[in-house]
Parts: structure tokens; sequence; C-alpha cells
């Protein structure tokens, strides 16, 4: 039985990409950027805001200063419209609620931008007391580094043995093995599962209730 889990959250507890993808085209169509299908996001979203629109700009224009432009009409924009399509997967309120119920510590680890991170699960999980909330922080680096993973660590005060990290990209694999914690991989996130089986997690499951078992 694990004593925390700690879960990435775009892709594994949010299905967050249409919000992404029209915020993001909305900011590329402001600067007169062509803009991408929704499902062309999935690639391009995992590691951060800035990574995102580096990708979405077209090729010839992905320098610093160009997205620090789409940056700034990005977050006004997402922070309006960040919750109009985004919906937990299927049995993740669930899984959270009886996980909580069972005594198990949880945490979020994203590379969304912090402010984004903590009104998401402030919105869709207000009934869930997690230890930790943290999206991208000024002078953290983003996942794989497992920064993230070490400082919700000692929040918890809990041994590497006792965590199981779940995540649905590769970014969150390396970023699980980097911390020297377990591994699960999710498959109905934003990426195929011969990204997840590329690294190797302990565990690679299809629905929120194998979760469940894992950890209980």
């Amino acid at each position: 039985m694990k004593k925390l889990a700690i879960f990435d959250l775009d892709g594994t507890l949010l299905n967050t990409i249409a919000d992404l993808a029209h915020s993001t085209n909305y900011a590329l169509n402001k600067l007169g950027y062509p803009t991408h299908d929704v499902e062309k996001y999935n690639f391009m979203v995992g590691n951060g805001i800035n990574k995102l629109f580096e990708r979405a700009l077209p090729d010839g224009e992905k320098n610093e200063e160009n997205v620090l432009r789409v940056r700034k009409e990005f977050i006004p924009y997402y922070n309006l419209h960040n919750a109009d399509d985004s919906r937990p997967y299927p049995g993740i309120s669930e899984l959270l609620s009886c996980l909580q119920s069972a005594g198990i510590r949880l945490a979020v680890a994203s590379n969304k931008y912090h402010a984004a991170t903590e009104k998401l699960i402030a919105h869709y999980f207000p009934e869930i007391r997690f230890i930790a909330v943290f999206g991208q922080r000024e002078g953290v680096n983003v996942k794989p580094d497992p920064t993230i993973v070490f400082d919700i660590l000692k929040l918890a005060d809990v041994e590497k043995k006792d965590v199981l990290y779940v995540g649905d990209s590769g970014v969150d694999m390396q970023t699980a093995a980097n911390a020297g914690v377990t591994a699960c991989g999710v498959t109905w996130g934003f990426r195929p599962r011969t990204e997840l089986e590329g690294f190797s997690p302990a565990y690679i499951v299809d629905t929120a209730r194998e979760i469940e078992k894992l950890i209980l």
C-alpha cells in the first residue's frame, strides 16, 4: 500500500486539451500566425507553456521574443477560458475521493503555470484536500526535472518507496525515474501507450479503478 499519490494534471486528472488549443490558437491568430487543429496539440503540450508556444509557432518564428509575445496574449485569455471545455477523466473524481477516505495523501505536480494549476484543481476537485498543488513555479525547473516531486516529498514526509507517481506522458515517466519513485502511466491522456512503454514504468493502466487497486 502506498502512502502518497502524486498526479500530473493535464492528460491525467483533467482533459484540458481543447481549452489549451483554443487559447493558443487565439493568441496565434491575434499575432497573425497560422493556427492548428485541436488534436495536433496532444503532441505540443507537456513541457510547460513556453515550450507549447515554441512548438505552435511556424518554422522560422520559433524564438524567445515570439514565445513571449504569444504568452502575453495567451495567459489573460486562458485565465478566463481554462474551464470552458476541460473535464475530469472518467472515474477520476471517484478515485480521489476513495483515496482520500482511505487516508492516502494526494498531491499534484504539473508543468502548467502555477496559478492555472491551482485554479483548475480548486474548481474541479473542491472536496479533495491535496497536501500540495504545484504547477510551474518561477525559478523551479520544469519536469522531467525531479525538483517538483522532491518539494512534495518534503511536505508529505514519506519515503520514496511509499509514493506512486501517475502521469500520461514520457515526461511524467522520466520525472518519476529521476525522482526515484514508482511510476504509473495512464493510457487515457494525450500521448499513446507506446510512448509510455518506451520508458518502462512499473505500471500502465487503462482505468482510474486500476490505480485505486494499485495504491490500496
